[in-house]
């Protein structure tokens, strides 16, 4: 049984003075729920997401069903509360059904690129030597390249598709991560800690996956959710030109893109997928702004 004497310093202290002490996981959380903007960023996302998965029992029309009798109706119209666009198709169902695909190729294409940005991160990082010279002259090859016209090359090698839009946004986003993380490793691994693993015969593997990452997480975590809305809009621009999704698809860049001919008569076809990615990328900017003042340890008081 623990005595008094034997409790750690800093926990007699924080008694003494009635202040129980507070884990890092409790403090980040702390902050972040005072920032009332990034709040209402999560909570915008959640609802986004809840309405786009239940998207079959909030709505009984087939988003790609076509009924030329109910075509450009405006908003408020009757059984239609969005109204309809060009092809009869109820907005209201196409927006729910496009959130699932523009969020998830959002969060696919985020995923894609951080593991192969990590993964060269940490190695060129930790090792440096000829494979840091030839990687990150690649990253520097591939940042000399406007994003849009670099995703727009790939996916004119690969042909045009919602997969392949993915994958040209994926490797657009690799060197993003690949810097982040190569920086905070080569600040990571001079460090008296990494030096003592090294000095017990860790091996490279555990020293980078166990105590190099997850010190590296923050920064990660920040760009992430900064760069979700990004690949959001990255995706929507390439189905608004044809080289995404494409129609009769219930995507918000094919939504843009079929109701560019109809602005005069019907602006809401393209109006109100436009606010939807507003909305979305809007809110995942706060959050990932809210999550960055969080995680800042200068911020601490």
């Amino acid at each position: 049984m623990q005595t008094e004497t034997n409790k750690p310093r800093q926990e007699t202290v924080t008694e003494d003075l009635g202040i129980e002490p507070v884990s890092p996981k409790r403090e980040i959380w702390r902050r972040l729920k005072k920032d009332k903007v990034a709040v209402a960023g999560g909570c915008i996302l959640i609802i986004v997401v809840l309405l786009s998965v239940l998207a079959p029992f909030l709505t009984s029309y087939d988003p790609n069903a076509v009924n030329t009798a109910a075509r450009l109706q405006p908003p408020g119209s009757p059984g239609h509360l969005l109204g309809t666009d060009h092809l009869g198709r109820d907005m209201l169902t196409r927006l729910l059904y496009g959130g699932r695909i523009s969020v998830a190729i959002g969060f696919a294409a985020v995923a894609i690129a951080m593991f192969f940005g990590i993964l060269i991160g940490l190695l060129t990082g930790y090792y440096k030597g000829l494979l840091d010279a030839l990687s990150m002259r690649f990253i520097d090859i591939l940042m000399a390249f406007p994003y849009v016209l670099l995703a727009i090359a790939i996916i004119a090698a690969l042909g045009p598709g919602l997969l392949n839009a993915m994958i040209a946004i994926s490797i657009v986003g690799i060197p993003y991560y690949a810097r982040i993380v190569r920086g905070t490793v080569l600040s990571l691994r001079e460090q008296e800690y990494i030096e003592a693993q090294k000095a017990l015969g860790s091996s490279d593997l555990r020293i980078l996956f166990k105590h190099i990452l997850p010190n590296a997480l923050s920064p990660i975590i920040v760009a992430a959710t900064l760069d979700v809305g990004w690949m959001i809009i990255a995706a929507s621009g390439m189905s608004f030109l044809g080289l995404g999704a494409q129609p009769p698809m219930a995507e918000w860049g094919v939504m843009l893109s079929g109701g560019k001919d109809f602005l005069r008569v019907a602006p809401h076809i393209s109006l109100l997928p436009g606010m939807a990615i507003f909305i979305v990328v809007l809110s995942f900017n706060l959050l990932g702004d809210g999550l960055r003042d969080a995680l800042d340890p200068r911020l601490k008081q």
